[in-house]
């Protein structure tokens, strides 16, 4: 790992936490989200936890999702490291647990029952040799969210979109009447992924992913990558999104979705909240705007139709945090916290007795897909860590921007995971 000075450690801990306000215990709490609304509630649960617990302050820092990545390893290294940090689990999560800059916390969680109020498998995703690291707190899924009113602009159905042929002839379509079909946020990378990588989840199921990870069948140089990639540049050749794709970052890709610039965006559930709060209008689309539709299949592809994409996202508690630390997230992840985050189209709750608080159709139509879900596919730049995952998401990029084949691309995915076992 490449390390700052002691000067830019310094640098960087000043940056991230301000002088706290006079209090017992300050537990530092550093996020990426970008929707007011939700940081909103969170900053009133966090002030409803100090005035129950007098001593405690809970500090809330931002930053930006991809200087999150750049920075944390650096951050981690910091005797003034953060106490709770965002985590997409996976890989990363292992290697951060390789690195020693984690806490147990273990029997706190299990500590009163508390962990049998949490989804086994969210749980699971948080914990490692059976210590616990951290907390799950929402589950999402990848898949089309679309504009009805581009969609029927371009004489578009977007119920019958089940196939991938489907999806290129609705490419073709739009294409014809004028419509941009699809944004992302390419200058990111990772959103071009989700193609690649949802390909394979239909082409090869959870088999083909299990045994690359065990070598076996070529790996992910193997045939259902190497398939998925050539699927993907079907799509590719249609140019099927906005000008300057590779110029853009998600949350700018977002917002031109909720301006209504383009008719599709391959989306994490999330993103039917945020394309609102990152809209110029700060509006975005309405629910009656606004429509969603699962990946779609690959015919003879071995991939249930139910197989799913997504997150489990969560937080993680740091070397030597104060004890007050884990007792607030616990305070943060219960009940009546999810429900309420439940009722604002935020997440899909992983603490049991939360999904009560959803209300809007759509929610509920996702925490549907994951429940009935038997292969639920974290990120794969998640899942197979940040070395790794970097390739998966540059080599994606390349083949969007015409650079790499699809047999090139499957190939250096491979080499980054044999190198790295």
């Amino acid at each position: 790992m490449r390390l700052l000075g002691k000067l830019g450690l310094a640098a960087v801990a000043c940056l991230l936490w301000a002088s706290s306000a006079s209090a017992d215990t300050t537990v530092k709490w550093l996020h990426i989200e970008v929707n007011p609304a939700q940081v909103k509630i969170w900053e009133e649960v966090a002030r409803s936890y100090e005035a129950s617990h007098p001593g405690v302050k809970v500090e809330m820092q931002f930053l930006e999702n991809e200087a999150y990545k750049a920075k944390l390893p650096t951050i981690l290294q910091s005797k003034d490291r953060p106490h709770i940090i965002y985590s997409w689990a996976g890989g990363v999560l292992k290697t951060q647990i390789e690195a020693g800059v984690l806490e147990d916390i273990t029997d706190s969680v299990r500590s009163g029952g508390y962990s049998d109020t949490i989804a086994p498998a969210a749980l699971a995703a948080f914990t490692s040799n059976g210590k616990v690291y951290g907390l799950p707190t929402a589950l999402s899924q990848v898949g089309f969210l679309y504009n009805k009113d581009l969609m029927a602009k371009g004489n578009v159905d977007a119920s019958k979109i089940k196939t991938w042929d489907d999806l290129l002839g609705a490419v073709k379509t739009l294409k014809a009447a004028g419509v941009t079909p699809i944004v992302v946020g390419g200058a990111d990378k990772w959103p071009l992924h989700f193609y690649w990588t949802h390909l394979a989840v239909r082409v090869g199921g959870k088999p083909a992913f299990d045994a690359a990870l065990k070598g076996e069948n070529g790996g992910f140089a193997g045939e259902t990558f190497q398939k998925s990639g050539e699927l993907f540049k079907q799509l590719v050749d249609l140019q099927p999104f906005q000008n300057g794709f590779l110029g853009f970052k998600n949350p700018q890709a977002v917002g031109y979705f909720g301006d209504g610039k383009a008719a599709m965006i391959l989306a994490i559930s999330s993103f039917y909240h945020t394309q609102r709060a990152l809209a110029a209008d700060k509006v975005g689309l309405s629910d009656d705007k606004l429509g969603w539709f699962d990946f779609p299949v690959v015919p003879g592809g071995k991939g249930e139709p139910s197989d799913t994409l997504g997150g489990i996202t969560g937080w993680l508690i740091t070397k030597g945090a104060p004890k007050e630390a884990t007792d607030f997230l616990k305070f943060f992840i219960s009940k009546d916290v999810q429900a309420r985050l439940a009722a604002g189209n935020f997440i899909v709750p992983v603490v049991k007795g939360g999904e009560a608080g959803l209300n809007s159709a759509f929610m509920k139509q996702i925490a549907a897909n994951l429940a009935k879900s038997n292969y639920h596919q974290n990120f794969y730049d998640q899942s197979l860590g940040p070395s790794v995952g970097r390739v998966v998401n540059d080599v994606t990029a390349e083949i969007a921007g015409g650079s790499m084949s699809p047999q090139d691309a499957a190939k250096a995915i491979e080499a980054a995971y044999k190198q790295g076992n």
